[in-house]
């Protein structure tokens, strides 16, 4: 059994593994958002998925008042996420995070259609997506995948690559952009431009 005590333990290794800013356990459980907003969102989906919607949504929005941060209570969200600086990301109620994610400020996994179906996107293991980011829509982003700042990705992005532009436009990610603490930002700078239209 995944005790709450070692959830919280491994969150804040994660933490200090993806921001070179962390200086400590203690530090970083009282002043970072992101953390905060991923123990009350565990919370929140188990009140969901037991049934008790409306106290769900209530400490949802307590949280984003809170933090900045909006994560309706239905999102699936597996370990080891992480959110890095937090403020103005929105996770829509379908969508499911595996294992190892991380966001960057400003992204939004957000809907396109307003029916009661599988509307928002599905973001596998490993995948990190940069600052302002939208992806919208039923798709699934592959394992290992990074999407760029300010992209906006509306189709599926294969394991293992990058997305950048609007639309967003994909290439197969090189091994030494497999790199943990590199921003999706650099992949702007680092060639992509240059070979698509933008």
């Amino acid at each position: 059994m995944f005790t709450i005590a070692r959830m919280i333990r491994e969150d804040l290794q994660n933490a200090r593994e993806h921001d070179p800013a962390a200086r400590g356990d203690v530090e970083n459980a009282i002043v970072y958002s992101g953390l905060h907003a991923i123990w009350s969102h565990r919370v929140a989906h188990a009140l969901w998925v037991r049934g008790h919607k409306g106290p769900a949504r209530v400490l949802a929005q307590v949280t984003r008042f809170l933090t900045g941060i909006e994560i309706h209570p239905g999102a699936t969200i597996g370990r080891r996420f992480f959110i890095d600086h937090g403020m103005g990301i929105v996770i829509g109620e379908t969508a499911e995070i595996g294992d190892g994610v991380m966001l960057y400020h400003g992204v939004t996994l957000g809907g396109q259609v307003l029916t009661q179906t599988k509307r928002h996107p599905t973001l596998e293991d490993g995948v990190v997506v940069g600052s302002g980011a939208k992806v919208l829509g039923p798709i699934t982003i592959g394992a290992g995948s990074a999407i760029g700042a300010n992209a906006v990705v509306t189709k599926d992005v294969p394991p293992n690559h990058i997305a950048v532009g609007i639309p967003a436009k994909n290439r197969p990610r090189n091994p030494d952009e497999q790199v943990k603490l590199v921003d999706p930002d650099a992949y702007i700078t680092g060639g992509f431009a240059a070979n698509y239209e933008i």
